[in-house]
């Protein structure tokens, strides 16, 4: 049978019906396979009247893929491919000329939206996105869909519908003068000679298309011109042996073979396949046949699914779900001549593999292929949001990152610890590694200068050591002189690890020496002022503290004291939180300064030791401030306190805004200073007197001041 469609399906099937009825006392169906057309809802409606007998149906128009592999429909098979095959070669086309931006228009109907779906899961996981779909009926209203596809800038239009359809819809788009366009036809229009040669036609852009390959068909047109040649038959019993050609009286031989012949192939091979079934189900072998024995469908079914045998130099097979495995598809495009131009064809057997020859497409635009985005792609060194595959904004990666557009487009990377970029960078280059070595010339010029202040107080401590019992050196604080002289010859040892690569003895040497023996300096001015202050003002007023002072050495109580306060802090912070290197990256994009650590939270008990120090110095040098002359120390111990403090908030100020590779060298100068401040401010005065001015270094010149500062304050 052929077709079911329009009112005359019901009287069709009732006439299958009584095909089916069984001859009287025999279990036998006077029908043993039935070949069909039409589309696919009509095809599963009458496959499945006869599944209940096993009847084989042969399919050469349906290509719904929801036929296809169903249990349901276990005794259906088909000489076209399904839609999925179809969907893929349209798929490979959209894929070849990398297109990203499509429109997809399907009929109404089943088969449309089978397509729709495949190709939805066919780009799930690809570059391409559907910017429009629309389902086409005998309502819609064809400017306003072409309308809608020119807002989205969608440059590719894929029309899976009929015939009938695509022609309405392309009439529409000449009339509304669409243009600049890609349109990719489905089998069913792809050949459409009308639509070929319609007026208008070239202007609405490149129109490719899908189609079954043509095959000539040895002996068809013979055959035709031979049938067609008798208006009449000479007789019924003749008319009705011959019903190939029993409805096709009113129909000219020239209209059936202008016929799309690419449909030829697949009812020919149908055809074929059930004669080769029912041939080798009768045992046929030399034109003799066994005529004894009894066919029933299924036994015919089983012959059909082994099908294989070779028709016009192709292999007729069927695979376990009854598709082909015979069969390609042909790329056509429509060229400026009317022609329907076959520029490639897809292997669709066990996978879609497809040539395509672009260069024979006339563009329209001038030999370019015509691209379809929805939005351009980012520049080097730019990210996709991730709203939206094919729709995005582009924003550029910052410094220390980059992108790499084959991985994931859709990321900046974080450069290594030893690696930068600037913005917008594709890849990371490796850092430069800074620090100051021992060998620069800054390093050679602070350690000459360190060693130059050792060599002052070993000389100062030389010079102290031989007028040790002179009055200058006794008012300066005697043996407490040499302390403080060898707490800063201590102290000096810090500035030689500010050089060189840092690691963590480095970092530990860089600040506990001099936090250490500096708490013990500071220690000492403090109990030196305190002690001038007692002496002379407070020795009548606290006769009994002064007493306790003197007979307890009270003096180096409070230096030992603050020695071991300190060093407990240090070594408490250091165990829990050690100085150690320090790779500091975030100030130099292109560089890494090595330094070191330091955890302020651990150190802050030495800094708050420190600067109480540094405030009772104060306190007690001011109260001193109108004591004897050799005995005042508030001018030099507040003059070197000073310049202490200055010294390191300058540097806080230049370690606020710069964090180069020289700013150890300041941290060093900034130590340097400390030390050179105690020993020009303090010790230096002292020197130049037992030097320069021995007539002020006597018994006599102390007590001459003791005495006028007596008499002053009895005044």
């Amino acid at each position: 049978s052929d077709d079911f469609r329009g009112p005359y399906a019901a009287t069709d099937l009732a006439k299958f019906r009584s095909l089916l009825k069984t001859e009287p006392n025999m279990n036998l169906s006077r029908l043993i396979a039935v070949l069909i057309s039409s589309r696919s809802t009509e095809t599963m409606s009458v496959a499945s009247i006869f599944m209940a007998y096993l009847i084989p149906v042969v399919s050469y128009g349906a290509t719904e893929s929801a036929i296809s592999g169903k249990p349901t429909f276990s005794s259906f098979l088909q000489t076209v491919h399904p839609n999925a095959a179809l969907i893929e070669v349209i798929f490979n086309i959209v894929q070849h000329f990398s297109w990203h931006w499509i429109a997809f228009l399907i009929s109404d109907n089943d088969l449309g939206k089978n397509g729709l779906n495949l190709f939805k899961k066919r780009i799930k996981d690809t570059e391409i996105c559907l910017g429009y779909t629309q389902k086409l009926n005998d309502k819609t209203i064809y400017s306003d869909v072409l309308q809608k596809i020119e807002s989205q800038g969608t440059n590719i239009i894929i029309v899976f519908a009929n015939e009938m359809t695509a022609e309405a819809l392309i009439e529409s788009a000449i009339k509304l003068n669409i243009t600049d366009k890609v349109w990719i036809a489905g089998d069913t229009w792809s050949l459409d000679e009308k639509l070929r040669m319609k007026k208008g036609i070239e202007n609405i852009g490149t129109v490719l298309g899908v189609s079954q390959p043509a095959v000539t068909i040895n002996g068809f047109r013979d055959f035709i011109y031979t049938s067609k040649s008798h208006n009449h038959f000479d007789n019924a019993e003749q008319q009705k042996s011959c019903n190939q050609v029993c409805n096709c009286n009113g129909v000219s031989a020239e209209d059936i073979l202008a016929v799309d012949s690419s449909v030829s192939f697949p009812i020919y091979s149908a055809v074929y396949a059930i004669a080769h079934a029912l041939h080798k189900t009768l045992q046929c072998d030399l034109g003799k046949c066994n005529t004894n024995m009894t066919v029933y469908p299924y036994m015919v079914l089983k012959e059909l699914r082994n099908t294989n045998f070779t028709l016009l130099n192709q292999s007729i097979q069927f695979d376990e779900d009854g598709n082909p495995l015979f069969g390609s598809y042909s790329v056509v495009f429509w060229n400026h001549s009317g022609g329907a131009q076959e520029i490639g064809f897809c292997n669709v057997h066990s996978s879609v593999d497809c040539f395509i020859n672009g260069t024979e497409i006339q563009w329209y635009t001038e030999g370019n292929v015509p691209t379809s985005l929805c939005s351009e792609d980012c520049p080097i060194g730019y990210i996709r949001d991730k709203s939206d595959k094919c729709c995005f904004t582009c924003d550029i990666c910052p410094n220390g990152t980059y992108v790499n557009e084959t991985e994931d487009p859709y990321k900046c990377n974080n450069c290594k610890e030893t690696e930068w970029s600037e913005e917008g960078s594709t890849s990371c280059s490796l850092r430069s590694v800074e620090y100051i070595p021992f060998t620069a010339m800054e390093s050679v010029l602070i350690m000459v200068w360190t060693c130059v202040l050792v060599g002052l107080i070993l000389a100062m401590a030389v010079l102290f050591a031989i007028n040790y019992n002179t009055p200058v050196v006794r008012s300066a604080g005697g043996p407490m002189c040499f302390l403080i002289l060898g707490c800063l010859n201590l102290c000096s040892v810090s500035v030689f690890f500010y050089f060189g690569k840092p690691t963590t003895s480095f970092c530990i040497l860089r600040f506990f020496p001099f936090i250490l023996f500096y708490t013990v300096c500071l220690a000492c001015f403090v109990v030196r002022s305190f002690q001038i202050v007692c002496v002379f003002k407070m020795s009548n007023k606290f006769p009994q503290f002064y007493r306790w002072w003197m007979k307890y050495n009270g003096q180096w109580l409070v230096i030992a004291g603050a020695f071991v306060t300190q060093a407990l802090f240090l070594l408490i912070g250091y165990s829990y939180a050690p100085p150690g290197p320090y790779n500091e990256t975030l100030w130099y994009p292109n560089e890494i300064i090595l330094s070191c650590d330091i955890n302020i939270n651990e150190t802050a008990s030495s800094m708050i030791l420190l600067s109480c120090l540094c405030s009772l110095c104060f306190i007690f040098s001011y109260m001193g401030k109108d004591l004897p002359k050799n005995y005042n120390e508030a001018k030099a111990i507040t003059f070197c306190l000073l310049l202490l403090i200055i010294t390191w908030i300058i540097f806080a100020a230049v370690y606020m805004l710069y964090r180069g590779k020289h700013i150890q060298t300041i941290n060093a100068l900034a130590v340097l200073s400390s030390l050179y401040s105690f020993l020009f401010w303090y010790f230096l005065p002292k020197c130049y007197i037992i030097i320069f001015q021995p007539h002020k270094n006597t018994q006599q010149y102390f007590q001459g001041l003791i005495q006028n500062y007596t008499k002053t304050i009895s005044q």
